[in-house]
């Protein structure tokens, strides 16, 4: 399996080489780590040179978009020169927490856009109560990077939408709880061949870790419920997304 989503440094409880163990004692043999501050962007870069099976997205998380400035730009144009690092991300739009700055955060977003397909590499896309608008915005702006829909949590309607466009979709621990009905129709209904898998780790731990901190390790827990629900075996999803993940990010 690969992690294609997991903020391995802000995990707590262990330290990195206790996460990346765990990880592969549990199946997962590679796990993406995608910046989202300003300050992660340096310390995605000094983590994935560190390990040989980590790799990076550089790029500023919406609710940071107040830090973007020609500065953190320019670095990710020097560190993507690197192997190591094979998308942009997380960005994307955020309507959650704070409106105020709606304008700004979606600026920046066409910024990071272009800035992807300047440098020919997927993008990794944070989408919360903004379906819309990052719609609309990628498909006006993106101009040949891949697309991923981090922790999708749109309609099967808008997966299908977002299919039509050649997009991928993440799914992450919480096709496992109990009410996600939306989550869980995704899941049954994505193409197989735009499926990927994700932990977003440390957040939306799957059952049955539900409400204590996330870890790459319990990306099967949401192998093994995708599979469930389309009446297919673990390893079928595994070999699937595995293939899709290497392909994407040419790993």
């Amino acid at each position: 399996m690969i992690d294609t989503h997991s903020h391995i440094n802000m995990i707590e409880g262990l330290t990195l080489d206790e996460i990346i163990k765990e990880a592969e004692d549990n199946g997962v043999k590679k796990i993406i780590l995608p910046a989202a501050s300003l300050s992660d962007i340096d310390a995605v870069y000094e983590i994935v040179q560190k390990y040989d099976n980590i790799y990076g997205l550089l790029g500023i998380h919406p609710s940071e978009a107040k830090d973007w400035t020609d500065e953190p730009a320019e670095k990710i144009r020097e560190y993507s020169k690197n192997k190591k690092i094979v998308g942009i991300g997380e960005i994307g739009l955020d309507y959650y927490w704070d409106k105020s700055f709606n304008d700004l955060q979606k600026e920046v977003f066409v910024k990071q856009i272009k800035l992807a397909n300047e440098l020919n590499l997927p993008v990794s896309i944070h989408d919360r109560e903004a379906h819309k608008d990052t719609f609309d915005i990628l498909k006006e702006h993106n101009n040949g990077s891949t697309i991923i829909m981090h922790c999708f949590s749109g309609s099967a309607e808008f997966m299908k939408e977002c299919i039509k466009e050649g997009w991928y979709i993440a799914i992450g621990g919480v096709v496992t709880f109990k009410n996600a009905v939306k989550v869980k129709e995704v899941a049954k209904e994505v193409p197989l061949d735009k499926l990927l898998l994700e932990t977003d780790a440390p957040y939306l731990t799957p059952v049955p870790f539900r409400g204590k901190e996330n870890h790459p390790a319990y990306i099967k827990y949401t192998a093994q419920e995708i599979a469930t629900l389309r009446g297919m075996s673990f390893e079928e999803i595994d070999k699937i997304t595995t293939f899709n993940a290497e392909k994407i990010f040419a790993i």
